[in-house]
């Protein structure tokens, strides 16, 4: 047994590079598993009779979990492969007369048994990988909806092998069926387009996180069709896992609010949402309407003109009569308008959320003299 390993050895240093390549704690490590299968072998041998037993192959777990993590499947099996081939070529030697074709019979027998060990010990090792891999995407997508961002967070990701920016949130409603073959689904399909994808389903909501997209319209375009009925929301797109949480945070809200908007496309921006998700109490929608509509106007006639224009139901002829100006001043003004918040007056879905952000930004400062009074 002993020269037959030193042999198995020499004929792996010979044969498989990766095994010269390896540290010279594991070659000590794949020497003593291979010694081990081969005493095995000869302790099964030696029980004579037609009803020889199963062979064992317990000798798999001389190996620490260390070296399963560090030799695939595929060079495990070259290592049972080199190992018959030593034991093959010295047959007659090692068989006794006339007991050359048992010899053979028995080491296919043998290997064969080993060959299915060795795939039960990685598939075993990859079940158990695979249930924490889905343990730590559960905590990292909870993490970002809870906008509880830590240096764990890059820790879990950089385990489950993350390195993509930028990183955009996607949230709808979940498919009927099995959670898990969701999320087995996008994992797969994530794989196939060469992106980073992180999934969680929470009640009857599916959340996406999809990493390293050329554009966010792709990265939608990749998961849509994993949702089940029902509204799509894409979060802003955001430089990093770390800032996924304001992503998350955006596309959740706009999900909630979405019932204000039936003939939202599929999938929607957040963004498109904001007058929605403002009337509905998301503070960042608020502010985010507040800097972006009422500010860029407060203090110019502009202000007067948007909200004359808005009351007088989009006229430009009342308007311009209410103002005292002629109707191309206020054409100027609405194209400045424009410019300077985004959104277009003269168009019914932007009229709307203008008109929702200069509401707000009276409040706000009503509710500044407010406080200064009291």
């Amino acid at each position: 047994m002993g020269s037959l390993g030193t042999a198995a050895m020499a004929r792996m240093d010979e044969q498989l590079p990766w095994f010269r390549a390896l540290s010279a704690e594991d070659r000590s490590w794949v020497g003593l598993v291979a010694q081990a299968g081969i005493a095995a072998f000869v302790e099964w041998f030696s029980t004579a009779g037609e009803g020889r037993r199963t062979p064992s192959i317990e000798f798999f777990g001389t190996a620490p979990r260390e070296l399963k993590r560090s030799i695939s499947l595929q060079q495990t099996v070259d290592i049972v492969r080199v190992v018959v081939e030593v034991v093959e070529a010295q047959t007659h030697e090692l068989a006794a007369p006339g007991g050359e074709d048992e010899l053979q019979q028995a080491m296919l027998r043998y290997t064969r048994d080993v060959a299915f060990a060795a795939a039960h010990v990685y598939a075993r090792e990859a079940e158990a990988r695979g249930s924490w891999d889905a343990r730590l995407e559960a905590l990292i997508v909870d993490a970002l909806v809870r906008g509880e961002v830590d240096d764990g967070l890059h820790s879990w990701a950089a385990a489950l092998g993350w390195t993509s920016s930028p990183v955009v949130v996607i949230a709808g409603h979940a498919p009927e069926g099995d959670p898990r073959a969701v999320i087995d689904g996008l994992r797969e399909k994530g794989r196939r387009i060469g992106m980073d994808l992180l999934a969680g389903v929470q009640a009857d909501r599916l959340i996406v996180i999809v990493g390293g997209a050329g554009s966010v319209n792709d990265a939608a375009k990749q998961v849509v069709a994993r949702f089940g009925v029902g509204p799509i929301v894409i979060g802003p797109e955001v430089p990093d896992l770390h800032a996924a949480a304001n992503s998350a945070r955006a596309a959740l809200a706009g999900l909630k609010a979405s019932s204000g908007w039936p003939d939202a496309p599929r999938p929607v921006h957040a963004e498109d949402l904001l007058a929605e998700r403002a009337l509905d109490g998301d503070l960042d929608a608020r502010r985010q309407l507040i800097e972006s509509v009422h500010l860029p106007l407060a203090g110019t006639p502009l202000l007067d003109t948007l909200a004359t224009y808005l009351e007088q139901g989009t006229s430009l002829e009342a308007t311009a009569r209410l103002l005292f100006v002629h109707p191309n001043t206020v054409r100027y003004r609405l194209k400045k308008i424009t410019e300077l918040t985004g959104y277009q007056p003269t168009e019914g879905r932007s009229a709307f959320t203008l008109q929702v952000g200069l509401i707000l930004g009276r409040l706000a400062e009503s509710a500044v003299s407010w406080r200064a009074l009291t």
